[in-house]
């Protein structure tokens, strides 16, 4: 007897201490949400190549509020707004955190993403970060584990990416980011720190390393009123865009790979999500237009699933 009292307590401390740790990571995570004055820093390191020409390096910043749209234990879903000038808010870059998620999109090469499965043993105590376009169309994903080191928090993974938005308009000289990520949250600020590979990717090949990159996005917080703007901006435009990410969800949901076209009737996407979004359509409208426009840029495969 005095046995199965002594298991059933460990039991209960184990349970306690894993739900602790939760905890934690789920306020790691909730810090990244505020207003921030941002930097953005690029540089090439390495090339195999000699005759490899190095490009500039990549300097800018601005004002960003980053809100928790989405929030609970397992999943949160992080919006991020770009201010400029004080005035100007621009819908900016969204990450979605869940906890032991063992089902993701990879990204492959040239705008194809195909969807792959983990025992959940190999993500256990795990969170994956998903990072979606402005217009809500899928990037990167990664997953591992947060770990607290001396009052901070790190959190560390490598991901296929297509090309940053800073290069995708401007190279075609690679087509593959190989993302190194690490997160460090502070209790005044957090650190997007990266080392990427950019890759050329061919079927049946090798992948080729172009060059290497060191990259630093550093977030430092500052009061909530110098983000005012967006907030405001952000209740009027959320309805809408929470449409989209909802199209988004179902139209990938159903579908082992996808392949997204850049512009279809030669309008980018976000362009045709502007003019849904100016015609002020009811709920039930406004969500078969968005996912009938998201549609035509999700080109057919024969890899898709039965509908849910």
């Amino acid at each position: 007897m005095k046995k199965i009292v002594s298991l059933l307590l460990l039991s209960a401390s184990i349970i306690s201490t894993v739900n602790a740790q939760t905890k934690k990571e789920v306020s790691a995570i909730k810090s990244l949400c505020g207003c921030y004055e941002v930097e953005f820093k690029y540089a090439e390191t390495f090339a195999p190549s000699k005759e490899y020409q190095f490009k500039e390096r990549y300097k800018t910043g601005g004002l960003e509020w980053v809100v928790a749209e989405e929030f609970s234990d397992k999943k949160m879903v992080l919006q991020h707004l770009l201010v400029i000038n004080d005035s100007t808010v621009i819908k900016h870059w969204r990450e979605d955190w869940e906890y032991q998620q063992n089902q993701w999109l990879a990204f492959d090469k040239n705008a194809t993403w195909k969807k792959v499965s983990v025992p959940g043993a190999n993500v256990k105590g795990q969170w994956t970060q998903t990072v979606w376009e402005v217009d809500d169309a899928p990037r990167y994903q990664g997953s591992a584990k947060w770990v607290e080191n001396d009052g901070k928090y790190y959190w560390e993974s490598t991901a296929d990416a297509p090309l940053p938005r800073r290069e995708y308009t401007k190279r075609n000289d690679y087509n593959v980011m190989k993302r190194g990520n690490r997160i460090i949250v502070t209790d005044s600020m957090w650190i997007h720190e990266q080392d990427n590979e950019k890759i050329i990717r061919k079927d049946g090949a090798v992948d080729q390393l172009l060059v290497l990159e060191k990259g630093y996005n550093i977030y430092r917080k500052v009061d909530d009123s110098k983000c005012a703007q967006a907030k405001q901006w952000w209740v009027s435009h959320k309805p809408f865009w929470n449409a989209v990410r909802q199209s988004w969800t179902g139209i990938i949901n159903q579908q082992n790979q996808i392949h997204l076209q850049s512009k279809v009737d030669d309008k980018f996407l976000y362009q045709q999500l502007d003019a849904i979004e100016e015609k002020k359509l009811d709920t039930n409208t406004l969500q078969q237009e968005t996912r009938a426009v998201i549609t035509k840029y999700v080109q057919p495969t024969e890899n898709k699933t039965a509908s849910k």
